[in-house]
């Protein structure tokens, strides 16, 4: 594929940080994005995703579906020069896990009225 049909993106981490820039087709899915970011991701981080669907990719405010093309997603920007397009990561743990340790840690509380009736 010639140079320029590709799109440059990055990707920005939480806390400010940056993965990238790569360059992408514009056939390329959202879901091979994000199996890139989880195999780029840096070890020093606290918070790291597990799997692709532990990640959330937002572009021009808006939550890109796996099956959408890089071509589908990128905003038209007018007259603008080619540049790199910045995309937000957000770690979003599967919903399986998060209920299974919202369970234990419910387990050891107990429930105590503080109610006064006068």
């Amino acid at each position: 594929m010639p140079e320029e049909d590709q799109v440059e993106l990055k990707f920005r981490l939480y806390d400010g940080s940056d993965i990238g820039p790569f360059r992408y087709s514009p056939a390329s899915t959202v879901a091979m994005l994000k199996e890139r970011i989880v195999a780029e991701w840096p070890k020093d981080k606290k918070i790291a995703p597990k799997a692709a669907n532990d990640v959330k990719l937002i572009s021009a405010g808006k939550i890109l579906e796996n099956n959408k093309t890089v071509g589908q997603c990128r905003v038209p920007f007018g007259e603008l020069p080619r540049g790199v397009i910045t995309m937000h990561v957000v770690v979003q743990p599967s919903l399986a896990k998060a209920k299974t340790e919202k369970k234990v840690d419910e387990a050891p509380r107990k429930s105590i009225c503080s109610c006064s009736i006068l």
